[in-house]
C-alpha cells in the first residue's frame, strides 16, 4: 500500500538521541529516493528537557508541518506531553511505547494501534552498552522497508569520532531492532529519483553565502542560529576564510563591518535578541555605505521568549529598528531550498549596493532538514560604480546612488568612513545640503535598482490573493490547493524582498484580485500593518496572523479564507 505522505513522531528526553534517530531515518529514506522533512522540536532548557524528531515523508517537495502523526514512538510519556499542542495523533495511528506506562488520555482518545514493546530491555540484552535509540532506529527502519546496510553505514559515518566499542554497540542494537520489529503495515509514499540533496535551512543559507563570496563571519552563538556558524566554520577554512566567535553580538557586528570595510564580503548570524543589540552598528554600515549581511533566524519572542520555537515576529525590528533614516535591505527565504538563493542574493545586493542586508529566516526552516532537488543559485552580481575621475570621491553623488568603493590602503583613494554625516569626499559635515543630498543618495540606490523577478514567488490565478513572506509560503501554497478543491481559485504572492517593498510589482500581481489575505506567523499582524501603510489597496484586505510555537497550518488558513469569501 502507498499513500501520499506518512508522518512519524519520535519523542523523548533531551540527550536520549531522539534527533539522531530522525536524522538517520530521513537520510536512509533519501538514499532510496524518498522525499521528506525532519522538523526538530526542543524544550527551552539549555540542558535536558524534551526533544522530538518530527518526520514527514512525502511524494513531493512542498514541505509543511504535519497536521497529525500516523506513527508515534515515545521513549517516555512525560516528555511527550510537553508537545501536546504540536503532536496530534491520527485516528488508528501506530503508537510504540514501553510496556510499563500507559499512554496519556489524548493518545488513547485517537484509538491507536498500541504496540507495547520493551525497547530498553531488548537494547540492554543485545549489548552491555546498548542504546535504546539505536534499537528504535532499527525498528522504524524495518517498518519503512529501509535496507539494514544503509542504516548501518549512515550510523557508522555519524559516529566515526566515537570509540569502536560505542560504534559496535550501536550497530548491534540497530540489527536487533530490525530483526525483532513486529509486522505492521504502513501506507508508504512513493519514492522519487535518487541523488537529491539533504540539508537544513541553516546549512543552505551558509552555502548560499559562501557561494556569493563571503569569506569572513563573526558571530556570537544564539539559538536557533548557532548551526549556521558551526556549518560555515568548516567551509570557510577550506576557502581560506575566517570565522570568529565574538564575545557578544555588539562585537560580532562591528567585526563584520570592519572586515567588510577592508574589502572582504562578510556576514554575521543571530536571532531576535542579538539583532536588537546590533541595530546601532547596522546604522553605521548604512551611513558609511559598508556592505554587510545579517542572517536573523527568528524565534518566539519578546525577550528570551521561546528560543527553540519558530515565529515570524522580528519583521518590525528588521524593517524599522534602525535609528534615523537608514534605508537597507530586508529579505526572507521562502523554504529550505530557497535559503541558498536568498542568502546568496542578499550578499550580492549588499555588496553591489553598498549597504546592510537583513535576511529573515526562522527556526522552522533554519533547523529543519529536508530532502530537496538541487537548489537554485544566485548567479547575478550587482555591478558597482567605477570612478574614473582623478579626484576620488567616496560618496560621489551619482544617478544610481552607488559610488566607487575603494579598498583601504590605496594612497589615491583614501577616505573617512564613520557614522557622522559627511560630504561627497567623506569629510564630516553638519551642513543641511550635505545631509539632504546624502540621505537622498542612500535611498535612491535602493529604490531605483531593478531587482527583477526575484522579489516574490507569484503563483496561481483567481480573485482571492494570499500574501505572505518567508516560511509561511509552504502553508499558504497548501491552503491554495485546498481552496481550489472547494472551487475557490487563489493567487499566492510569497514575498522574498520586503524592503524596499516592490509596490508597483505587488500592485500588478494583485490587480485581478478583489480580496487579499495577509498570512504570517506572529501575533500583531506585522506584515499586514506594513503593507497597509505602504500600499493603496483597492481590494478587501484581511489579516490572518497566528503566533507560534505551533507551525502555520494550510488547513486552518484555507478554513479562514473559505469562511470569509463565502459569507
Amino acid at each position: 500500500m502507498t499513500g501520499t505522505e506518512l508522518s512519524i513522531a519520535i519523542t523523548g528526553a533531551g540527550g536520549a538521541g531522539v534527533i539522531s534517530v530522525g536524522e538517520l531515518l530521513l537520510q536512509a529514506w533519501a538514499k532510496e529516493g524518498g522525499r521528506g522533512l525532519l522538523r526538530k522540536a526542543f524544550g527551552p532548557q539549555i540542558r535536558g528537557g524534551e526533544s522530538a524528531a518530527l518526520l514527514k515523508l512525502t511524494e513531493t517537495e512542498r514541505y509543511t508541518a504535519a497536521r497529525q502523526y500516523d506513527v508515534l514512538l515515545a521513549f517516555d510519556w512525560n516528555n511527550f506531553t510537553r508537545f501536546g499542542d504540536e503532536i496530534r495523533i491520527a485516528r488508528d495511528a501506530l503508537v510504540i511505547c514501553e510496556p510499563a506506562c500507559d499512554p496519556p488520555p489524548e493518545v488513547l482518545a485517537a484509538q491507536p494501534r498500541l504496540l507495547r514493546f520493551p525497547m530498553a530491555r531488548l537494547a540492554a540484552d543485545t549489548h552491555a552498552e546498548g542504546r535504546v535509540n539505536m534499537f528504535a532506529l532499527g525498528l522504524l527502519g524495518r517498518l519503512l522497508g529501509l535496507p539494514l546496510d544503509s542504516l548501518e553505514q549512515l550510523t557508522l559515518q555519524k559516529l566515526k569520532a566515537k570509540p569502536e566499542a560505542y560504534r559496535h554497540a550501536a550497530i548491534a542494537c540497530i540489527s536487533a531492532g530490525t530483526t525483532q520489529a513486529p509486522d505492521c503495515e504502513l501506507s508508504l509514499p512513493k519514492m522519487g529519483a535518487k541523488g537529491a540533496w539533504y540539508m537544513s535551512g541553516n546549512q543552505a543559507a551558509g552555502l548560499g553565502a559562501l557561494e556569493a563570496g563571503v569569506r569572513f563571519v563573526a558571530a556570537y552563538p544564539i539559538t536557533p542560529a548557532s548551526d549556521v556558524l558551526e556549518w560555515m566554520a568548516g567551509g570557510l577554512e577550506k576557502l581560506n576564510g575566517n570565522l570568529v566567535q565574538a564575545e557578544d553580538e555588539l562585537a560580532a557586528i562591528n567585526m563584520t563591518i570592519g572586515a567588510a570595510f577592508g574589502g572582504v564580503p562578510s556576514l554575521t548570524a543571530t536571532s531576535g535578541p542579538g539583532l536588537a543589540l546590533m541595530t546601532e552598528s547596522i546604522g553605521l554600515a548604512v551611513a558609511s555605505e559598508t556592505p554587510v549581511t545579517i542572517l536573523n533566524v527568528m524565534r518566539g519572542g519578546p525577550s528570551t521568549g521561546i528560543p527553540t520555537k519558530s515565529e515570524q515576529s522580528d519583521l518590525n525590528i528588521a524593517l524599522h529598528g534602525l535609528h534615523g533614516d537608514a534605508p537597507h535591505l530586508v529579505l526572507a527565504p521562502l523554504d529550505i531550498a530557497d535559503c541558498v538563493f536568498t542568502s546568496g542574493w542578499a550578499v550580492n545586493l549588499a555588496q553591489g549596493l553598498q549597504t546592510a542586508a537583513i535576511v529573515l529566516s526562522d527556526q522552522f526552516i533554519g533547523q529543519s532538514t529536508a530532502v530537496i532537488s538541487e537548489p537554485l543559485r544566485c548567479e547575478s552580481q550587482v555591478a558597482g560604480a567605477q570612478d574614473n575621475d582623478n579626484d576620488y570621491l567616496r560618496y560621489r553623488l551619482t544617478d544610481s546612488g552607488v559610488s566607487t568603493l575603494a579598498i583601504p590602503g590605496d594612497a589615491d583613494q583614501r577616505f573617512t568612513a564613520d557614522g557622522l554625516e559627511h560630504d561627497e569626499k567623506g569629510t564630516p559635515s553638519a551642513r543641511d545640503d550635505d545631509h539632504q543630498l546624502q540621505l537622498a543618495k542612500r535611498a535612491r540606490k535602493l529604490t531605483t535598482y531593478n531587482y527583477g523577478n526575484a522579489w516574490a514567488r507569484v503563483q496561481g490565478n483567481g480573485q482571492v490573493a494570499l500574501v505572505c513572506f518567508g516560511s509561511a509560503s509552504a502553508a499558504v501554497n497548501e491552503a491554495a490547493d485546498l481552496l481550489a478543491r472547494q472551487g475557490i481559485n487563489v493567487r499566492t504572492v510569497s514575498l522574498r524582498l520586503l524592503a524596499p517593498l516592490q509596490r508597483e510589482q505587488l500592485t500588478a500581481a494583485l490587480e485581478a484580485c478583489n480580496t487579499v489575505f495577509v498570512v504570517e506567523q506572529n501575533h500583531g499582524g506585522q506584515l499586514f500593518q506594513y503593507l497597509r501603510g505602504m500600499m493603496d489597496f483597492n481590494q478587501a484586505l484581511h489579516s490572518y496572523s497566528r503566533a507560534g510555537p505551533v507551525p502555520l497550518s494550510g488547513h486552518a488558513i484555507a478554513t479562514a479564507v473559505a469562511q470569509e469569501v463565502t459569507v
